[in-house]
């Protein structure tokens, strides 16, 4: 019988999918007059496709630090963060922010909404940035709009949604451009304990329709649980919690 294992020529057996993000030795010092303050010291992360990760750490331990340079808000003092490959801040800024457009999403504690904008407008203004024709645009903003539950409301502000709305819709705009990734600080923080279960379960939903990978700061044990992996961000480095 002829063996048709694969063997260490064959692509098959030596390909490795290349990770969503990989952040390596990264570090982020801060000036405080004379003296430096480190918050990161050569921190390392690996996300793979359709991973799910809660970020857990005490008040002040550079969680949102974290996340704005994983997400190419800020610049690392040194190491390196690759988005698919490419270290996003090796990136001129156009370029960084058309990688950012196209592969990350973003939810905040507080949802960012344009006050001036509609629902659908707000939702749409991701792919409108992309030169997308405003009528696909609004096609796919009203789409998921309607998936999270916000159909009847596209026509209304910011101001005339319930703070629950706000943030669906906030989670409608960073799901929209249907990225690889999405990076979320305290999501849930700024809501009732019912919204707040509203919003993650949606999350965790369209992350198994799409395989979005998920990166959560959240303070909630009890949803951090429910995710595949837990770091807690201490001394400036990850640790696996167990």
């Amino acid at each position: 019988m002829t063996d048709t294992a694969p063997t260490a020529a064959d692509p098959a057996a030596t390909s490795v999918p290349v990770p969503v993000l990989e952040a390596e030795g990264v570090v982020r010092d801060f000036r405080e007059g004379a003296s430096t303050l480190r918050v990161l010291d050569g921190l390392a992360l690996r996300v793979s496709r359709g991973e799910r990760i809660a970020i857990v750490g005490a008040s002040g331990s550079g969680k949102t630090t974290l996340l704005q340079i994983l997400g190419g808000l800020d610049r690392p003092s040194a190491g390196t963060v690759r988005i698919e490959g490419r270290d996003i801040h090796a990136l001129g800024e156009r370029e960084r922010g058309e990688l950012r457009n196209r592969t990350m999403g973003f939810v905040y504690q507080f949802h960012h909404l344009l006050p001036e904008f509609t629902a659908l407008e707000n939702v749409a203004m991701p792919l409108l940035v992309r030169r997308m024709a405003t009528a696909e645009a609004e096609r796919r903003a009203t789409a998921v709009l309607d998936r999270v539950g916000l159909g009847a409301r596209l026509g209304h502000k910011p101001h005339e949604l319930s703070g629950g709305e706000r943030q669906r819709a906030a989670v409608a705009r960073a799901l929209v451009t249907e990225p690889l990734l999405v990076f979320a600080d305290e999501p849930t923080g700024n809501l009732d304990g019912r919204n707040a279960a509203q919003v993650f379960e949606l999350m965790l939903e369209l992350n198994r329709e799409r395989g979005t990978s998920l990166i959560i700061v959240t303070h909630d044990e009890r949803l951090a649980a429910r995710l595949d992996r837990v770091l807690v961000l201490s001394d400036g480095k990850l640790h696996e919690q167990r």
